[in-house]
This record gives structure tokens, sequence and C-alpha cells, in this order.
């Protein structure tokens, strides 16, 4: 089950709203936690017991490192076997078929693969209930004696499926003694509402024009066509993965949870070190506490600084799917990363802001045809045919007909990825009297309409970071 559809909206989230708030404080978190379960099961019934698994596992894994914490060969044991049986079951889940088929490859044999798919959130359950395990071990957070409210934690469906990787430092304190009200409630109703108008009315309509793209042969796109297609893309997993998040942030807000924000305008960064410190925040924060940190981090030498930005980075590619070109984008940014940690970030400051940007947006840009094309040569075939090598065309008539069937919308989807309207919204709705303040609920009441009808007859609503 998705967000972004309507058994969701019209179904199942009134009706566990509904039974959420009718029965006493003290069930809300069983309430939660089997609304959750089924939220999950609807997808994939099967693989709900690995989610279980992991659930009860790392729940037991607390209470002994608790239990035995003046024992540090013990609780080392633990938190060992809770590192290496959970990244254990990820790996054999998200690259069991990567690592075999390489080995097929490069020694020339023939081992039997089987088709596994993908557990849904698997990468991220999987982060959450380690970070608990190693933050008990750490004596950071109380261990959860009650594991129903564990069991919610791990399984709460406004962010099971994409994020944001919520640590469980973040809301101990919220599970068991959480505040819902109804100005929470209806902060958490617009911040929804923004994030479906997001994910169905910008990524979904300047997605169709990407898949349009990338399924023409390389041999006839020309080089202005290259170029639409991955600014289509850059702005469509933007509004796809953070619009999905700013509805997780709702739906968590509803059920009175306060997550942390996964995205903070990253496409108005001025350096790619700041476009990584606005772009899947939880991503960044948790290889930074579990992986950077704990190598070091930048309290070493340079030569290990720059070790633990590439290891950070690798696994950080290698995290986000089984496939070369997520090592090889992973690698990327971690060679950017170095190179203006090095010097490029003091010859930046002095630039003017349009070139910073400008700078920026570029190399984030050729990222994404890295990320995009799991055919690394494809892939590069894309970035030559941008860039004019190949003898390609500037543009012909389907390039003019993609850009002006499509002008309006880009010029929509450039505005919406800065501050700009949260700003004038922000400044409009302080502006209206007591009296006018009905205008709001009319504004995402509207919203709402125009994002049912267009999932009523869409065909194209796909998640991108499903695949993760």
């Amino acid at each position: 089950m998705v967000f972004s559809s309507l058994i969701f909206i019209f179904v199942f989230l009134p009706i566990t709203i509904l039974i959420y708030y009718i029965v006493p404080k003290a069930l809300r978190n069983l309430v939660f936690l089997i609304s959750s379960l089924i939220f999950y099961a609807w997808g994939e019934p099967l693989y709900i017991f690995i989610m279980l698994f992991s659930t009860i596992f790392d729940y037991f894994n607390g209470l002994a490192i608790d239990r035995f914490r003046k024992y540090k060969n013990i609780t080392r044991a633990v938190l060992i076997n809770s590192i290496v049986v959970n990244l254990g079951i990820l790996g054999f889940f998200k690259y069991y078929g990567f690592i075999i088929g390489n080995i097929n490859g490069f020694l020339d044999l023939n081992i039997p693969l089987i088709e596994l798919s993908l557990p849904l959130g698997i990468s991220f359950y999987t982060f959450q209930t380690l970070s608990y395990t190693i933050d008990v071990y750490l004596g950071k957070v109380p261990v959860q004696r009650d594991i129903i409210s564990f069991g919610t934690y791990v399984t709460m469906f406004p962010q099971l499926v994409a994020g944001p990787i919520v640590r469980y430092s973040e809301v101990c304190k919220e599970l068991d003694n959480r505040k819902e009200s109804l100005d929470l409630f209806g902060k958490g109703v617009e911040l929804f509402i923004v994030g479906l108008s997001k994910k169905v009315l910008l990524a979904n309509n300047i997605g169709v024009l990407w898949s349009t793209i990338k399924s023409t042969p390389i041999g006839e796109l020309t080089v202005l066509s290259s170029w639409l297609g991955i600014m289509a893309f850059t702005l469509q997993i933007y509004f796809d993965f953070g619009g999905y998040s700013d509805m997780a942030l709702g739906l968590g807000k509803m059920f009175g949870f306060n997550f942390t924000k996964n995205f903070d305008y990253p496409y108005i960064s001025q350096s790619v070190t700041e476009f990584w410190r606005r772009w899947h925040i939880s991503l960044g924060n948790w290889f930074k506490e579990y992986v950077y940190i704990p190598l070091g981090g930048n309290r070493v030498s340079w030569i290990k600084k720059y070790r633990n930005l590439i290891i950070v980075w690798l696994l950080t590619g290698f995290w986000h799917g089984a496939n070369w070109n997520f090592i090889v984008w992973g690698l990327y940014y971690g060679g950017i990363l170095i190179i203006e940690k090095g010097f490029l970030l003091k010859w930046l400051e002095d630039s003017p802001v349009f070139i910073k940007r400008m700078y920026t947006l570029l190399l984030i840009m050729i990222g994404w045809v890295l990320f995009e094309f799991e055919d690394m040569s494809v892939g590069m075939d894309y970035i030559k045919t941008m860039f004019g090598f190949g003898g390609r065309p500037l543009l012909n008539g389907d390039t003019i007909y993609y850009l002006y069937t499509n002008i309006l919308l880009f010029i929509v989807l450039i505005i919406f990825s800065t501050p700009i309207p949260r700003r004038l919204f922000i400044d409009f709705k302080e502006r209206l009297s007591t009296g006018q303040l009905i205008i709001m609920p009319v504004i995402f009441i509207f919203l709402v309409f125009l994002c049912t009808a267009y999932l009523v007859n869409e065909t194209y609503n796909p998640f991108l970071y499903f695949r993760f």
C-alpha cells in the first residue's frame, strides 16, 4: 500500500484514525502496531515475518544488553550478534543476486540464482533496529521493556516503507508519553496534503516526460532533449521522495509523533557538501552517527578523514541498491566531497551565488544519470549526449515539443523547489483575519480534490524509492 493511493487515503487512514482516537490511550500503541502490520502485509504478506523477526530479535537484544551491562564481553557479543544478523538478513535479500551474479561473471561459474523480491522498507527498518541496539549498548537511550511500544517504533506505517529513518532516541519519549492535540493533528493533515500534492500533481506529471525521454534510444536523442530529460528526473525524484517524506511527517503528527524533516530545499545548495546536508537528511545523519564518527570522523589525519569519507559514500551508494551504478554513484559523491573539503570550498566562497548554484546543480544532475541508469554504459552514453559528443544534433522536432508542452510545468517545479512558495503561503496565512481563515481549509480541500481526480484516472503513479 502506498500513501498516494485512493484505498489508503479514503479507507485505511480514516479507519485507523477513528479506531486510534476511540480507544483508551493505553491501547493506542497496540492499535498503531496492528494498523502498521496490516499496512505492510497489504502488499507483502509473507515478508511481514522478516520484519517481525527483526523486531522481536532486537527487542530481546536490548533486554540482554541492559541485563548484562556489567559484563562487557557479553554485551559486546550481543551487539555483534545483532549487527551480524540484521546486516545478514539485509544482505541476503538485497545483495544475494548481485554477489552471486558477479561471482558467476568473474569466475566463469554457474552458481544457481534464487529469484528474490526485495522486502519493502527492509533498508529502513533494519537501520532503525540497528540504531536502537547500538544506542542501548552505548547507554544513549533507555531499554524499551514493552514489546508493543518497541514494535510500534519498528513498524510504524508513516515511515516504514520509505523513511525518514527514525532513530529510537528521537521518539523514545513519544512512544510511551506522546501528547496528541487538535492543533498538531491539523498541522499533520496540512503537511500530508502538501506532500500528496507534490507527489501526485508535480512528481507524477514531470515523471511522464522523463519516462518518455529515457525510453528513447540513445542514438535518437538530441543534446537539449537529454538535458530536459535529466532535469525532469532531477525534479521528479525530489518531489516524489520529498513529497512522500512530507506525507510521512504529516501522518506522524496526526498520531502525536514529531519526526525530523528529511529534506530542506536541497536544490538551492551552493555546494555538493551543502546539498548532502539538505537531501535525505535522516540517512546522512545515520551514516555520520554510526559509521563516520566511529571511524574517527574529522578527528584523525587528513588521509584517514578522506578514507572515512570514501567508506561512508561507498556504503551509501551500496545501501541504495545492489548494482554497480549505485557504487559508482556513491564513490562519485565521495570524490567530489573530498575535493570540496580539500580546497574547492575555499575557492567557491568568493564566487557569485549563481555560479555556486549552477556548479552544484550540474554535478547533481550528472550524479542522477549515474543513479538512474543501472546499465552504466547507457548512462555514460547519456552523459556524452548531454555534452554533445558523438555528433548528436542540438535539437529536433521532438525536443521542441517536449519543451513547449512542459515549460510551464518546469517553471512551477523550479519555483516550488525553493522556499519562496512556503514563505509566501505563511505570509498570506498571517495576513488573514480570523473570519477569513475559512479560506485555508477550502484550499486544502481543493488540493485533495485535484489529487483524487488525478489518482482516479492516473495510470502513471510510481514511487521511486520503493526499490531501495
